[in-house]
């Protein structure tokens, strides 16, 4: 029997029909606040991807033309107070301080929060019904001492888990030292010689690459238990140097005690 050509242009515009992942919620939205950098980036191609929401938004602050599936841009006003915008519906909002790249003319067009930001970006996403809030929030090397790796670092974090969240997740990334600010002749000797210690940085405290943390990053959300969880830089390295399945195993260790 023939086949008609309409039949076959109808049947491969419908919308292929997906297996719901276990514990997903299809109908949940994702906004997405500082999709920009490598990291954030990385972020929006794997969470946008990943068929476990219905939509994902990004914060802009320039109009641009939607370009990928099922993304649709949200412009924000030019204010430094979050908490003066417009409510956006969302269930599940990551955001990320990865700066934008300026060689990227999309990415000059989003959104990009500061760090001191947090307190007011999360007020307003808890204002827009936020139920699960993922932090991705780099710490340079040595800044923190080894319990607060491990905990909230910070006032603004302790007021953002305060908001009432039902998941709040805090991804720490370790970072190399940054070069100091070349001085004078002595100066300059000094640090020659202290420069032996920049070697002596542990591997666990060197950065991971960025689609490791975004996988980090989404399996955590797929995962994590009602309450606050802190990921130290410790945990995202060593669950960075296996495959998928490393990964996932070490995630579920760390939020399920391995259940």
């Amino acid at each position: 029997m023939a086949i008609d050509p309409i039949q076959v242009l109808q049947a491969a515009q419908r919308p292929i029909a997906r297996t719901p992942e276990r514990g997903a919620r299809p109908e949940t939205t994702l906004l997405i606040a500082g999709a920009t950098g490598a990291l954030g980036n990385e972020l929006l191609r794997r969470l946008a991807g990943s068929h476990r929401y219905a939509q994902a938004k990004v914060l802009a602050r320039e109009p641009m033309q939607d370009g990928l599936r099922g993304v649709q841009t949200v412009l924000v006003p030019p204010d430094d107070d979050p908490r003066s915008w417009p409510s956006v519906q969302a269930d599940v909002a990551l955001v990320s301080f990865d700066p934008p790249r300026l060689y990227h003319d999309r990415e000059r067009a989003l959104w990009a929060p500061a760090p001191q930001q947090l307190p007011q970006i999360a007020a307003w996403l808890r204002s827009c019904g936020v139920r699960t809030l993922a932090v991705v929030q780099p710490h340079a090397q040595g800044r923190l001492p080894e319990a607060l790796k491990r905990g909230l670092a910070s006032l603004d974090e302790q007021s953002v888990a305060a908001l009432g969240f039902e998941r709040l997740i805090l991804v720490r990334s370790a970072q190399k030292p940054a070069q100091g600010v070349r001085g004078s002749l002595p100066q300059r000797v000094a640090e020659w010689m202290l420069s032996i210690a920049r070697f002596m940085v542990p591997a666990s405290e060197q950065p991971v690459r960025a689609a490791v943390v975004a996988q980090f990053v989404d399996v955590a959300l797929r995962l994590a238990p009602h309450g606050t969880h802190v990921a130290a830089p410790e945990l995202v390295w060593r669950a960075a140097q296996g495959n998928a399945e490393a990964c996932e195993a070490a995630v579920r260790e760390w939020l399920l005690g391995g259940a």
